[in-house]
């Protein structure tokens, strides 16, 4: 090593641990050179708070930070040493990556935790654009666009097949190509968060909803022998009146009810979601109530008019369905929409808030309403079932079983089997007689009540069904047949 006067300097004596400096022999040094060619004006020291020189022609710029003077007493940086890191409030060097947020940060401008962007939404903190699909593919907008501009109820897209829709009842191929793997990934990227496809990576299932800004869409991924497949349910924005669903005028009387339960049964996809959300909205526009409604995920949503409507998706608004059918009761709601009564626990907090002075409603998946008593009996042991049949007898107000057939026009009906919780069928319940149930329905149709086969029966005299289509979704084909035939 060589000073700035390029005569050797003396090596130090071997010393055993740390060396030690030599305060005489550091004194001797005198500062180090500023720059390659300075002069000698540049190698005086400068008085304190004086401001820095300039940088020579040809030299790096500074990084932020450095210009400022060192504090009294703090010896020279030496040359080659690393700069140092920018200060907090400094601006990034030319070409460094954005820092991340702080911990803690607030959200971005109308984020809101727990919800997922819109699809074609700009990617939050400045990530990433959504890979795209391949070239030929469209995006998964595109396809949702067109099912629900063409009355589309169900989208079914997979690697390795051809996107299908579901119109009215039957699945039909669509003009699109064969999916790849890189063009389904973009399709999750457009409605899931990163979070959400780690998810289902791990466990080969996921169910969520999402937003369009022509209808909301529920959503489900699974793993399948070819790859990875969605199905896509388009839920419009919409919500059809009870007039328009052309229901019959009992279910207005139903809406009028101010305590009790009321169930819409029926199998996936004859329009349970359609029909109670109409009558939430008869509600919602007729009187001054609190509704709170606890699904997974949100279907329809209804905003406050006559009625204040609050909604809670299991997942993001809530940890659990159980947990927040119970807080709902303490939270002063006059009907409270349960998504699905699908354990005990749902049914007996559900009973509980019947008997408690609120409007109850929610679905099971039962074909009639004889089947939707003896379902809620078989959730317990038999060493329950008395109690839980009282419980049934005291609170049911009503049972729709609701199905959906093809009309003449191309369109699909709903016809319904309707039980209503009169004194006689509340005796029949409370003593188990449950078969008594059904035969006493068909009779009892100046209360309201009315069958399947009575129902579509009705359909038929309209013109808007055919007969083939009457006897195909009887549930009783030799009665309908009879019926048709006028025997009945």
């Amino acid at each position: 090593m060589t000073n700035p006067h390029n005569q050797p300097l003396p090596p130090p004596p071997p010393m055993a641990g740390r060396p030690r400096i030599d305060p005489e022999a550091t004194a001797a040094i005198p500062p180090p050179m500023a720059a390659a060619g300075a002069t000698d004006a540049t190698r005086q020291m400068r008085p304190p708070g004086a401001p820095p020189p300039p940088p020579p022609p040809g030299a790096p710029p500074r990084p932020p930070g450095l210009g400022a003077p060192p504090p009294p007493g703090a010896p020279p940086r030496p040359p080659g040493s690393p700069p140092r890191p920018p200060g907090l409030g400094a601006p990034p060097p030319p070409g460094a990556p954005p820092r991340p947020p702080a911990v803690g940060a607030p959200p971005a401008a109308g984020a809101r935790p727990g919800t997922r962007p819109a699809p074609g939404a700009a990617p939050r903190g400045g990530a990433a654009a959504a890979p795209a699909p391949s070239p030929g593919q469209p995006t998964l907008y595109e396809i949702a666009k067109k099912a629900s501009d063409n009355g589309i109820s169900d989208i079914h897209v997979g690697v390795g097949e051809v996107p299908r829709f579901r119109d009215r009842g039957q699945i039909e191929p669509t003009d699109y190509p064969e999916t790849d793997l890189p063009t389904f990934m973009a399709w999750l990227k457009e409605i899931m968060s990163d979070e959400e496809i780690r998810r289902f990576q791990e466990t080969l299932d996921f169910d969520g909803a999402t937003q369009y800004d022509f209808a909301r869409a529920r959503i489900n991924v699974f793993d399948a022998l070819k790859g990875p497949s969605m199905v896509i349910r388009l839920i419009p924005l919409k919500i059809l009146t009870l007039e328009q669903l052309k229901t019959p005028p009992i279910f207005r009387d139903l809406c009028h009810s101010h305590k009790g339960l009321i169930l819409v049964t029926g199998p996936t996809g004859s329009g349970k979601s359609t029909t109670m959300a109409a009558m939430i909205d008869y509600i919602n526009r007729e009187m001054p109530h609190h509704i709170i409604t606890i699904e997974d995920p949100i279907e329809f949503v209804h905003q406050s008019r006559k009625s204040l409507v609050k909604h809670r998706e299991v997942g993001i608004h809530t940890l659990q369905f159980e947990s927040a059918l119970k807080a709902s009761l303490r939270e002063d709601p006059d009907l409270i929409l349960v998504g699905e009564i699908r354990d005990q626990t749902t049914i007996k907090t559900a009973l509980k808030a019947a008997q408690t002075g609120h409007l109850v409603m929610g679905t099971l998946h039962t074909n009639s309403a004889v089947k939707t008593i003896e379902r809620i009996l078989n959730m317990f042991s038999p060493a329950e079932q008395d109690p839980i049949r009282i419980a049934v007898a005291e609170s049911l107000i009503c049972v729709v079983a609701q199905g959906l057939c093809r009309t003449t026009d191309g369109k699909r009906a709903a016809f319904h089997e309707i039980m209503i919780n009169t004194d006689a069928i509340k005796d029949f319940i409370r003593r188990g007689d449950i078969e008594e149930v059904e035969a006493i329905i068909p009779r009892c149709t100046f209360d309201g009540m009315c069958t399947s086969n009575q129902s579509l029966y009705r359909l038929y005299e309209e013109g808007r069904i055919t007969e083939e289509t009457a006897l195909e979704n009887s549930p009783k084909a030799n009665e309908m047949a009879q019926m048709l035939r006028g025997r009945v």
